[in-house]
């Protein structure tokens, strides 16, 4: 088992060759395990998914830990034979691009089509023809490769490329005067948004953010995250800042400078990162320190922020209870201060409950001395019609007997009078 795991370990490659198909393309990794005095520079010939390829080594890369179980063995080393040949098909490549764009116009269909570039592999047994299309119109290619095939004897591939790769084929200058970035160091395009224009300040003009392949410009990614970085510890425009000039507001952002542009009354200031006030952050972290704690409600708070309504009015009763007068400074005077309207407001609220509940207990015995009173009136009215009224009591207690028993005594009062 131990000898099994060692001839394991050996078969691992300790390091990757790094190599490249291309002038300015993308590295892909192999395994040079059979091959341990290869060399930078050197060309090696590799199977991909296109058949056989040379390229050159260009680095060395360490495994990662996280690699895939395998990874593809170089073939060979190429030999002078190699580059021989890999040279012969090199020089007939203008050749066959100048024969498919001539077969192309004749056939009078693929107006729209612009042919870039032809590339035989080293051998030349695969023949690559890239071509793009002007606009978004699609290309049937199934006829021209069918009358491309009678001519060329190597295998024949047609591959629509997009305009940034046109651009890096055809190389030239860019709208620095530098050649462009794409031909010159530019292995893969990165994705480029118009947000990274507007980050930078950049005017929005088309003829200012796109480059000469009709894209935005790739250069818009080298110093966006700096940007980023840079106006996430400045203030935004039409912000209320201090500074040592006196309040004012913000009117243009200089990420670059770590400083903003600031009008204070007329005048207009160059004001550093360090010289900048928050006022409006301040302002509200003072408003929130002033409020009661949100996290206890108006309990008693014990998390160190200014105790609630319902703690600050428990503490105003205690003291006016038991009689002892406190030195309190001003901030303690202005927190104790709403407890007194909220304590007389709960004692009227007390006062009204018991008012009521006295008057509900009570009404049973009212309305009995009212049937009494009523009853003595009626027996005085009898003897003298003329005797004056007891109370005021007293006639609401008849005026309530007439409407239960249907007005009796009045036939009663009749017969007296009678």
């Amino acid at each position: 088992m131990t000898d099994m795991l060692t001839e394991t370990e050996r078969t691992l490659p300790k390091t990757l060759a790094g190599v490249r198909f291309h002038k300015i393309g993308k590295v892909y990794h192999f395994d040079h395990t059979p091959f341990p005095d290869l060399q930078l520079h050197d060309w090696v010939i590799v199977e991909t998914a296109r058949g056989r390829q040379m390229g050159e080594v260009v680095a060395f890369a360490p495994l990662a830990e996280n690699a895939p179980a395998a990874y593809r063995t170089l073939l060979r080393v190429a030999t002078p034979r190699d580059l021989l040949l890999r040279q012969y098909w090199q020089n007939r490549e203008p050749e066959a691009l100048e024969l498919v764009r001539r077969r192309a116009s004749e056939m009078r269909q693929y107006s729209h089509v612009r042919f870039i570039a032809a590339m035989y592999s080293y051998d030349g047994a695969l023949l690559t023809i890239l071509y793009s299309t002007i606009g978004d119109d699609r290309l049937n290619p199934n006829r021209l490769w069918h009358e491309l095939s009678r001519h060329f004897s190597a295998q024949l591939e047609l591959r629509q490329i997009g305009p940034r790769d046109v651009a890096k084929l055809l190389g030239g200058f860019g709208a620095c005067g530098e050649l462009r970035c794409c031909s010159t160091f530019l292995t893969d395009f990165s994705p480029v948004s118009i947000k990274m224009a507007k980050m930078q300040g950049i005017s929005l003009n088309p003829t200012e953010i796109t480059g000469m392949c009709g894209r935005l410009r790739c250069c818009l990614v080298y110093e966006y995250e700096q940007y980023v970085q840079a106006r996430q510890h400045l203030p935004k425009k039409n912000k209320r800042i201090g500074t040592p000039h006196g309040e004012g507001r913000v009117i243009d952002v200089m990420p670059l400078q770590d400083a903003v542009l600031v009008m204070v009354g007329n005048d207009y200031h160059t004001v550093k990162r360090e010289e900048i006030i928050p006022l409006e952050e301040l302002e509200a972290l003072a408003k929130k320190a002033s409020q009661p704690c949100t996290k206890h409600g108006d309990g008693p708070c014990e998390c160190g922020a200014k105790p609630g309504k319902s703690a600050v009015a428990e503490v105003a009763s205690a003291v006016e209870a038991s009689g002892i007068e406190l030195a309190l400074d001003a901030d303690e005077v202005s927190a104790l201060a709403p407890a007194a309207p909220e304590k007389r407001r709960r004692r009227r609220g007390r006062d009204k409950r018991r008012r009521g509940t006295s008057a509900g207990s009570t009404a049973p015995a009212m309305n009995a001395a009212a049937g009494e009173a009523s009853e003595a009136q009626m027996t005085s009215a009898q003897g003298d019609n003329n005797a004056p009224r007891k109370s005021r009591r007293s006639k609401r207690g008849r005026s309530k007997n007439r409407g239960q028993s249907g007005n009796p005594v009045s036939g009663e009062m009749k017969a007296g009078n009678e």
